[in-house]
């Protein structure tokens, strides 16, 4: 359990999720909260909308680890990048990665953060997707290859991290949540957190 202050929390929290990018961000909030990663399909189902697939990853997330946990609040999230009507997985390899950055190059890419909040005693959900534009630089080969080499994104869609050199890809980002970008829209969360009776601050 990650314990960073002595807030008054009397119910557990629990990050529904193995990203070590979401957890960090979750930590800023300065809350007690556990973690458990969620077992899942992640597949993506035929004619679903981008919004769709993330909106139901994140509430299966959430209820699968529920099952674990009888009275808590728990936090499922899912992204997805989509560009042109394509989702933009994680690429996995260098060579994904590489095709990815040629492709979304000079282009705006969109975003799709779902957020949801499970009550696991009151089976109350609360889901909502944050977008987050984009607009890549007109990168060269080169350039792709010198920051792929560097930091190695293969677990991000969209084959960039906002927080690190990514950044130097981006022409311009634009949305309500920076935090989004990252994997997890905060002040959403804090919302939910305060419909639950919980205030941050």
């Amino acid at each position: 359990m990650d314990v960073l202050n002595k807030k008054k929390i009397t119910r557990t929290i629990v990050l529904g999720s193995s990203s070590i990018y979401r957890k960090e961000l979750l930590k800023r909030l300065q809350i007690p909260f556990e973690t458990a990663s969620p077992e899942i399909d992640e597949s993506i189902l035929p004619d679903e909308a981008p919004e769709q697939t993330a909106q139901r990853l994140a509430e299966a997330k959430a209820q699968a680890v529920a099952k674990l946990y009888e009275q808590a609040l728990i936090i499922g999230s899912d992204q997805v990048a989509v560009f042109n009507g394509t989702h933009l997985g994680k690429p996995l390899t260098y060579a994904n990665a590489f095709m990815q950055l040629q492709l979304i190059r000079g282009n705006e890419v969109t975003f799709f953060t779902a957020l949801c909040l499970l009550n696991s005693h009151t089976s109350q959900l609360q889901t909502r997707v944050v977008p987050y534009h984009v607009k890549f630089r007109q990168l060269s080969d080169q350039q792709i290859k010198n920051y792929l080499d560097k930091e190695q994104p293969f677990h991000c869609a969209g084959s960039a991290k906002s927080e690190g050199l990514g950044i130097a890809l981006m022409q311009y980002m634009r949305g309500d949540d920076p935090n989004a970008l990252i994997g997890l829209p905060l002040i959403t969360l804090i919302e939910m957190f305060s419909n639950e009776g919980i205030k941050i601050i």
